[in-house]
């Protein structure tokens, strides 16, 4: 029997509703992060803001922050700059070890 094969929607672009269904959060969070910095969405008001990949995986990775560890927005904003500088740090040691 032939194993049934699921294909990846890839989502290109998210509205302000669907970042907020994706995340299961309310928009006043959302909010709050596009304020501290953590996301940065293209629209001129929010209404018609689009959220992109990069976006998306930082909106995703901040609600589990909050949600599992309870840390607020201000906070995920700090831990979300220092896990970005250690990812690059340890991109630049792997390099270093190469040459």
């Amino acid at each position: 029997m032939k194993k049934a094969t699921v294909k990846p929607v890839i989502v290109e672009a998210l509205s302000l509703q669907d970042l907020c269904q994706f995340c299961q959060a309310d928009e006043a969070w959302v909010v709050e992060l596009v304020e501290h910095g953590v996301l940065e969405p293209e629209g001129s008001n929010v209404q018609t803001w689009q959220f992109h990949g990069v976006s998306i995986a930082r909106a995703k990775r901040a609600r589990r922050l909050n949600r599992d560890l309870g840390i607020n927005v201000a906070g995920v904003a700090l831990v979300l700059e220092l896990l970005e500088e250690r990812d690059a740090m340890m991109k630049r040691l792997a390099w270093l070890d190469q040459t």
